[in-house]
């Protein structure tokens, strides 16, 4: 039995040499599983090399769990570290066996008080040195790599590896050893014992308890092994496994989970690797199973993510009739989801206002999640960053590291919105990552389609088509509504800033007619603001008048600024001629009091196109210039591009250097803004002077570095000072 990847603050163990380390050189293999190849063996190369031929067909795929056991992994490599060991002393083996049982398979941080208490001369260690095996520390010793320590414990002789685990059984005595004590002593045991498997399900429940989920599931799955009751031992299987998961270790809670019955166990995979619309299903019956316990709230709150994934909604309001037949209280975002699917907009807010509330310091993670993805539905960018953000750390701190992934998907769509598609990604492509490495292709296929937003949005075609592609192959195979339609937007958006218009339109319209499982109502309504200016461009409105009408009952619902200026900024579109001018003023003032500053640059994009039509030139320069240096801020290439084209349009200069007039470059606020800048007052103070928010004088301050080509305030200050 083998921890797959022990926490770094417990692995005794020096760093991988570059030659016996690397990345899995199987470029044949699924991304998910390559990383998961590689996280299993401990990031070796050798291993890597000797496991990925002897994987099956269905285990190459990711369709069954990975070997977990060594010697399933990496049978050459072991037998040529054994045989390297067996070179060694007799006394060397024996305190390097002593090392290892206390640091494999659980680390248990014991081995210089077991010498002490054992009166062992640790002098033979040298000899372990001088053959690069291990060496001594003040801590203990440090194994050359992980496979030579689990070498070290499996050279052993039954006889001596037990004496080993009792000797460390007996000096764990301090307050909080308890648990590696019994893991220890169930180590050391010769069979089955019902004493020993209670003790050590004892030692599982507080592990647990103190949110150690790698030590819990080692404890429950020793206590599966020395069991003597076939029932019992299903049931410690089954939080082997669910503790597998919560640690990271995907392969061994599948391989677990497939020697039980386990409906809510099978629900939570299928949710996170399998098909969403199968986990809904089980995840409801085991909430009926558990009727009304605290399991059958998490219960609820599972089938709700995963009726989010599927993208049919109107399960939610299953789960909102059983969650009220079983009196429990609605899990999460759970009622609020259920009111939209019926059109009760206002009462749908004000649940999820409650819901979005609960993002304090602390917490439970999956509840943290829900109320991020509560704020993102309000457009309330800033408090879903602070959930998601507090779910991330909060899972970090209860050692699940697969919840911090979870969590990471969600934020992706706030880092979005707010322009940091650069700082978004690179945080989507470590929680991609994160989601193969811990067995959540589900959660990684999302990611997929949020990476494939932010290379549309950044201008690279290849990987956006790419990405998209990725996403949608896997979304379509396990019914997940949610990737499949964010795919789809983000070649729908790639279209729409390309100029590529009626492609833009026919994706969008492609959008709102998919069913669950290909669709999603929430990401066809967010995309609403895209597919009613695709089709005004392309002389279709009827149906983005249609689409307008339902976003603008949300918008008015939830009162959130942004999604009101959305709303304006589509009005203005649907408007005839001058028309349009007020509303766009409309959109522009409720964008000042929101977060979607890539948005609010769009609406300049198309406020400036639309008073260049009018020919009121002046003011279409204005806003052209400021979307422009919006997009190229947010390294949104083909929407400055369509900032660019507007611009030549009017006959405008496109270059600006740090020798021009201020005043003949810089729009009227502009100017006031940078020599108030430029007297040393700081964002907040010029905010509230001229009645602004920080991140309006935050947005023209950029606006001014780039039309002057300048990249601080001191050069701002000198400009200023030498400008008439």
């Amino acid at each position: 039995m083998v921890i797959p990847v022990n926490p770094p603050h417990l692995d005794r163990t020096s760093p991988p040499q570059p030659t016996e380390a690397g990345p899995c050189p199987a470029p044949a293999l699924p991304e998910g599983v390559r990383v998961r190849v590689a996280r299993v063996v401990y990031e070796d190369q050798r291993a890597v090399a000797e496991l990925v031929p002897r994987l099956t067909g269905r285990q190459a795929t990711g369709a069954d769990p990975l070997p977990v056991e060594p010697a399933e992994m990496a049978p050459e490599l072991l037998h040529a570290l054994r045989r390297e060991i067996r070179a060694l002393p007799d006394e060397t083996r024996l305190l390097l066996l002593l090392a290892a049982a206390d640091q494999y398979p659980v680390a248990t941080h014991a081995f210089l008080r077991a010498v002490t208490a054992g009166r062992l001369d640790t002098r033979p260690l040298e000899t372990a040195e001088a053959a690069g095996v291990a060496h001594a520390g003040v801590c203990g010793v440090f194994f050359r790599d992980p496979w030579t320590r689990i070498a070290a414990y499996e050279t052993g002789s039954p006889a001596d590896r037990r004496a080993a685990h009792l000797l460390l059984a007996r000096v764990l005595g301090g307050k909080g050893e308890t648990a590696r004590r019994s893991w220890h002593r169930g180590a050391a045991a010769l069979g089955p014992s019902a004493r020993l498997a209670a003790e050590l399900r004892t030692a599982a429940d507080r592990a647990r308890s103190e949110r150690r989920p790698a030590l819990a599931r080692a404890l429950a799955e020793r206590a599966a092994e020395l069991c003597p009751d076939p029932a019992e031992e299903a049931r410690l299987l089954a939080l082997a496994a669910a503790d597998a998961w919560r640690s990271g270790e995907p392969d061994r809670a599948r391989r677990l989970a497939a020697r039980t019955d386990n409906t809510a166990l099978n629900g939570v995979l299928a949710l996170r690797a399998g098909d969403a619309a199968e986990a809904f299903d089980a995840l409801l019956s085991a909430a009926v199973r558990q009727e009304r316990s605290a399991d059958a709230v998490e219960l609820l709150a599972l089938a709700t993510e995963a009726a989010l994934y599927t993208g049919d909604l109107r399960r939610c309001r299953e789960a909102h009739v059983l969650a009220q037949w079983l009196d429990l209280p609605p899990a999460g975002i759970l009622a609020a989801l259920a009111r939209a699917v019926e059109g009760r907009y206002a009462d749908a807010r004000v649940l999820l206002k409650s819901t979005a509330g609960r993002c304090g310091p602390g917490g439970d993670p999956a509840l943290l999640i829900h109320s991020g993805i509560a704020a993102l539905l309000l457009g309330d960018h800033t408090r879903a960053v602070a959930a998601t953000l507090r779910a991330a750390a909060s899972a970090r701190s209860r050692g699940i590291p697969g919840t911090v992934a979870q969590a990471m998907e969600f934020r992706a769509y706030a880092d979005f919105w707010t322009g940091r598609p650069r700082a978004a990604e690179a945080a989507a492509q470590e929680a991609l990552r994160q989601a193969y490495a811990t067995g959540q292709d589900n959660g990684a296929c999302h990611l997929q389609a949020a990476l494939a937003m932010f290379a549309a949005v950044t201008g690279d075609e290849e990987a956006c088509r790419e990405r998209a592609a990725a996403a949608r192959s896997h979304a379509l195979a396990h019914g997940l509504g949610l990737p499949a339609a964010l795919a789809q937007w983000a070649l729908a958006f790639l279209d729409l800033a390309g100029g590529r218009f009626p492609a833009a339109a026919a994706r969008l319209r492609a959008l709102a007619g998919f069913g669950p499982g290909h669709g999603h109502r929430a990401i066809r309504h967010l995309a609403t603001p895209h597919y009613v200016e695709a089709a005004v461009r392309t002389g279709d409105t009827r149906v983005a008048r249609a689409a307008h009408a339902d976003y603008d009952r949300w918008a008015t619902a939830v009162r959130s600024p942004d999604e009101l200026a959305l709303s304006a900024r589509c009005r203005a579109l649907l408007a005839p001629g001058a028309e349009a001018v007020q509303h766009y003023r409309c959109a522009l003032d409720l964008h000042a009091r929101g977060t979607r500053d890539f948005e609010r640059a769009r609406t300049e994009l198309l406020f400036g196109g639309a008073l260049r039509r009018l020919r009121q030139r002046t003011e279409a320069r204005d806003r052209l210039h400021s979307a422009l240096e919006a997009f190229e801020s947010f390294d949104a290439p083909h929407c400055a591009a369509q900032a660019r084209a507007e611009l030549r349009a009017l006959g405008t200069p496109l270059t600006a250097h740090s020798g021009t007039d201020p005043a003949a470059v810089l729009t009227a606020q502009q100017l006031m803004v940078a020599r108030m800048a430029a007297e040393g007052a700081t964002n907040r103070e010029i905010a509230d002077r001229l009645n602004l928010s920080p991140r309006t004088i935050d947005h023209h301050l950029r606006g001014v570095f780039s039309r002057l080509g300048i990249r601080s305030r001191i050069e701002l200050v000198r400009l200023l000072g030498e400008s008439p």
